[in-house]
Order: C-alpha cells, then structure tokens, then sequence
C-alpha cells in the first residue's frame, strides 16, 4: 500500500515504525508544527517528526488543514503535497489537527484512525485517562474508518487488554502503542487483500474521553479514596495530582487505599510505616511524592526530610 501517515507524539511514531517495516510506500508524513519544551522552552521536534527525518520519509507540519481557517496556506500547501502523494490510504494516530472533508475524500481507501479504546467507549482525545480514571476492567485498540464525526466511523479491527490496579497512563499507552502498531498493519493487510469486513459501532455505550486540563490535577480530598488513588495513576504522566503542603505544591504520585476516617486531606498516620491521609470515604496512603525541582521520592524518604505529625 502507499500510504499518507499523520501523527505526533510516541503512540504514533510506534505505529509509523510498524507500517513502514512492514514494507508499505509512505510518500509523506504529516506531524504538528515544533513545539517549546523543557525548561528552556526549546522547539522539539515531535518523536514522530524525529522517526521521518531518520528514515529519510518527506515531511510536512501545517499549522492547519482548514482551507477556511486561520492558516489557508498551510492547508493548501498540504493540499497540495496530499495530492501529488496520492495515497491509497493515510493512517492516523493521535495527529491532532481536525480532518476536513477534502483529506477524508483524498485517499482511495480513505482514513484509518489507531483509537485508543474499544469503541464506542472513551471517544474523543484522551481515551487512556478516562479508563483508567474511571475504573474500566479493560481497554483497548480500535482500528476505524474515520468518518465527519467524532471517532464514530464503522471499525475494521478491535482487540481488548485488561487494565491491572497497578496501570497508570504511562504504563498503558506503552502497551496500547503496541497493539495499536500491530493491528494497523494487519488492517492495512486486509485492505490490500480487498476483504476488510468494517462494522458500524454499537449505538449503546457511547462515552466521551474529553481532554484533560490541568486543573484537574488538584486533589480534591473530600472525594473517595478509590477515586482518588485511581486519577493519580490516570494523571501519570500528565498533568500528576498535587496537592499542598504549608503553601508549597506536592505532587502525589502513587498510592493505595487503607482504612481510616477523619477531615478530608488531614494526616492521620506520619510514620516509618506510612503516611496515610484522610479522604470524604476512606483513607490514601501516599506512596510517591515530589516537591517542585525535586525527584519522585518514597513517602519515607518525604518524611525523612519533612516531618509531619498526625493532624
């Protein structure tokens, strides 16, 4: 197959690596515009900009693909690289930029979008997260046919993975990746032996994974301990879950859920075997802890340096 390849971040260099290893054609990779990062705010290069520079794969980064939009010539000038690329297919994972019409129209078979979920669960852009915020047992890859709506075109492929009580986002999206890498060029397959068999999504079930914003890593103490301990693994890598300690953020990164009662966010327990917090249901003792311009420490070693007492 030739094929137009459209994605940023390492979810989808892992997919782009998969496709282009499996010996497809790829006549033009599409990623976001360089981004600042770190400390010193430098542009970065997206991992999957990094991958297509050192494969030699051409290149392009429009700020846009709306010919209506704020950047018209970044959309034509995508315009016309598509054109002259003229894929049989462009596969997308987690781009970025909204598809128009005329890009979903282009390819002779269309757009596949690498979902990381089992839809119509967890539509929308931040799938991971939410199941693992909200408790899901499982999650998943869904290979599917995008369509003008939001993830709601009919899907090719889809395979399940557990999530275990230990998962964070982190570790989740390393393995969705995976799966995702490995279903898209069995996808592709199917589609060059002309047999993919695409199936509308069920109309029951639908959620929607709405992106996270940063002012959801304030924990909210009088909540549940389980609903607490599972947004820390869910905000893991971004944005964390902090809280404060004498006017100065902490960020809590693990934890696990103990008995207890008292005023949510109050210190029940400060010692070598823990420090455990009261929540609105239940107790949170705090297992990984980091303080601005510090490292991810221990909760022993926190309260080595900064003793607290119960209270």
């Amino acid at each position: 197959m030739k094929l137009v390849f459209a994605g940023t971040p390492e979810f989808a260099r892992v997919a782009l690596a998969a496709v282009h290893g499996a010996g497809h054609e790829v006549p033009l990779v599409l990623t976001q515009p360089d981004r600042p990062a770190g400390r010193g705010l430098k542009l970065q290069a997206s991992p999957v900009k990094q991958y297509a520079q050192a494969h030699g794969l051409p290149l392009a980064q429009p700020r846009s693909l709306r010919l209506d939009g704020k950047y018209p010539d970044d959309a034509a000038a995508a315009r016309a690289a598509l054109a002259q690329a003229a894929p049989d297919v462009m596969v997308v994972a987690a781009y970025g930029l909204i598809l128009p019409p005329w890009v979903l129209a282009l390819p002779r078979h269309g757009c596949l979008n690498i979902h990381g979920s089992l839809l119509p669960r967890w539509r929308g852009a931040a799938p991971i997260q939410r199941a693992v915020e909200a408790g899901d047992a499982d999650t998943g890859i869904t290979i599917m046919q995008m369509d003008a709506g939001l993830d709601t075109g009919a899907m090719l492929l889809a395979e399940s993975t557990p999530i275990s009580a230990t998962d964070t986002s982190a570790t989740l999206h390393e393995r969705l990746a995976a799966l995702g890498a490995r279903l898209i060029v069995q996808a592709l397959e199917l589609l060059a032996q002309g047999a993919p068999q695409p199936r509308a999504q069920p109309a029951a079930g639908v959620t929607y994974a709405h992106k996270i914003d940063k002012a959801e890593a304030a924990i909210d103490w009088r909540a549940p301990a389980a609903v607490i301990e599972r947004r820390l693994r869910a905000f893991d890598p971004f944005p964390g879950a902090t809280t404060e300690l004498g006017g100065q953020p902490l960020k809590v990164w693990r934890g696990a859920v103990v008995p207890g009662a008292g005023r949510p966010g109050q210190v029940l327990q400060a010692s070598a075997d823990g420090l455990v917090l009261a929540c609105g249901d239940g107790a949170l003792a705090l297992l990984e802890l980091q303080l601005p311009g510090g490292k991810r420490i221990a909760a022993r070693e926190f309260l080595q340096r900064h003793p607290l007492a119960p209270g």
